[in-house]
């Protein structure tokens, strides 16, 4: 993985990036005339690009409203222990949540900040019943359901 932004990222790598952030289904000759490289040389930098960590992956974002995961819920959780096995033990458990996007180990007065989505408030309850409340070693669950996305992206800023 790269270490910092300067390591060999030049203005064409840059451009190539804020592209295909935008639309990584763009066809390698039409992202070549974006970047005024041949199709040739634009699809080496590329897979140079993905061998040298700074792509980690091309996905396809769906409509979360369109496949039933219309309601965004952010979830805040409180270990009762602070132990390399419990934290262990949680994050093992938290990759099974139904629905969970992220989960981030936080400072403050969480330990865990967790994202996800599901269709309605019925089915969080559900959720919530099931699953949330047999996380190992959890002491407080709260949840705070999104009234609205006022800015989600997945573009990540780049130097110019």
């Amino acid at each position: 993985m790269p270490a910092t932004p300067k390591d060999g990222l030049d203005r064409t790598d840059r451009a190539i990036l804020r592209t295909l952030q935008r639309d990584a289904s763009i066809s390698n000759v039409a992202l070549a005339g974006k970047v005024n490289l041949s199709a040739p040389a634009c699809l080496r930098r590329v897979e140079r690009l993905k061998a040298g960590g700074w792509i980690r992956g091309i996905v396809a974002l769906l409509e979360p409203r369109a496949i039933d995961a219309g309601m965004l819920v952010m979830i805040g959780v409180v270990l009762d222990r602070s132990t390399p096995e419990s934290f262990a033990a949680f994050e093992k458990a938290v990759q099974k949540v139904s629905g969970c996007l992220e989960c981030h180990v936080v400072t403050g007065e969480f330990d865990y900040f967790m994202m996800l989505r599901t269709r309605d408030h019925e089915s969080f309850n559900r959720l919530h019943a099931e699953q949330l409340l047999y996380l190992p070693g959890v002491r407080q669950v709260r949840s705070f359901m999104v009234l609205k996305e006022v800015l989600s992206t997945t573009q990540l800023p780049l130097p110019a």
